[in-house]
């Protein structure tokens, strides 16, 4: 059977500040999706949050784009920012830059990540989703998942592996894509995902047989908009075992709590901490950036799980070791490196502090003028 899977996010509000979503807008966003599924537009669905995004995983035959389950999705979160508004919640509607649907959600805020398979007799996938990051934060855990063997000994001694993956690479500022195909050009792919602001890896395809075997979201808030609206809290989608990462390779990858930018005000560097469902919130200094995993079977186009995935004390160290390096980045205050670098933050509110100052800016010259004449005035000599 062919099967979509759809997860589709967006901030349509939330409690106490960029914070946690609110179980009544959860409820609202149920109830189109559970209308959708009764009408056979969707198969199956699960929705849940990561601080303070709202996540809808739906299944459907529709296949990647579909007008009617993005129009599902966006009719789900304006139900839920209505409820938002209803409440007072903050930043209602936030990651929605239009009243009205026009087709499909590309360019309309939403974040969304979609992978059409054809299901195996046992489909696993995991479904990753971040708050207070971006979507280059993928960039690492993928390149370990697909082309690390230290991560993935599947890569060595699994022959269904063993030929390697191609990662599809894209430029998010020209709007332009590149394939490249490890292990023979790793480091090649390296040169550009290691700088995941500009260099996101979209797709990851098996070389043996070109199978799909994971999808990032793309979007880019600030380069859809114009200006800063928001972090764009990435999801990511990835297929397991049988010629794929097994869960625990897949799992792995996330084992380092490596910095990625985001956190408060999408303007600092933080660790990104793998918690459990319950533990999704956007707590100190709005964060640290967090993570999810659920577990899922996917047979005949309906889900069997989640299973949550981080919620076990293996990863307690992983927490462990985020705490310490939030301490020790909080301590640079509002300095770099903590704060993000001069390109970065140009989609921040920082550019209207600068707009202020640019009358009081002088040339070094005239400023040196302007001294001396001082001094003359006074009666000193000047050289």
């Amino acid at each position: 059977m062919r099967t979509t899977v759809s997860v589709i996010k967006a901030d349509i509000g939330s409690l106490a500040g960029h914070h946690v979503v609110h179980p009544d807008t959860m409820a609202a966003a149920n109830r189109v999706l559970a209308e959708a599924k009764r009408q056979s537009i969707i198969l199956d669905y699960y929705i849940t949050n990561v601080g303070d995004d709202l996540e809808l995983i739906m299944t459907h035959t529709r296949g990647e784009l579909d007008q009617k389950v993005h129009e599902v999705a966006w009719n789900a979160f304006k139900e839920a920012t209505n409820v938002a508004k209803e409440l007072g919640l903050y930043a209602a509607g936030q990651d929605l830059l239009s009243d009205t649907f026009s087709g499909n959600l590309k360019g309309m805020g939403p974040g969304m990540a979609e992978l059409e398979l054809e299901e195996r007799p046992s489909e696993p996938i995991a479904i990753f989703m971040a708050d207070k990051t971006e979507p280059g934060a993928f960039n690492l855990p993928l390149y370990k998942m697909f082309a690390d063997p230290f991560n993935t000994p599947g890569l060595v001694i699994d022959p269904t592996m063993n030929e390697g993956f191609k990662f599809e690479v894209l430029d998010v500022y020209e709007g332009k894509a590149v394939e490249l195909s490890c292990p023979e050009e790793i480091y090649t792919l390296l040169a550009l995902i290691g700088t995941p602001a500009r260099y996101v890896v979209r797709k990851v395809r098996r070389k043996k047989d070109n199978m799909l075997g994971s999808v990032t979201s793309i979007e880019r808030l600030n380069l859809i908009a114009g200006k800063y609206v928001g972090k764009d809290d990435p999801v990511l989608v990835v297929r397991l075992q049988h010629g794929f990462p097994a869960l625990g390779e897949a799992l792995e990858a996330f084992s380092f709590p490596y910095l990625v930018p985001g956190w408060m005000r999408g303007s600092h560097y933080g660790p990104l901490m793998p918690v459990s469902q319950r533990d999704a919130r956007a707590t100190r200094f709005d964060g640290p950036p967090r993570l999810i995993g659920l577990g899922f079977n996917v047979k005949n186009g309906k889900l069997t799980g989640p299973s949550d995935l981080f919620d076990d004390p293996a990863f307690d160290e992983v927490r462990r070791t985020a705490s310490v390096i939030t301490d020790y980045m909080r301590r640079h205050g509002p300095f770099m490196p903590h704060r993000l670098e001069p390109t970065e933050m140009e989609y921040t509110t920082l550019p209207t502090i600068v707009e202020k100052l640019k009358d009081r800016f002088k040339k070094e010259e005239d400023v040196t003028k302007a001294k001396r004449s001082i001094y003359v005035g006074k009666g000193e000599e000047t050289d």
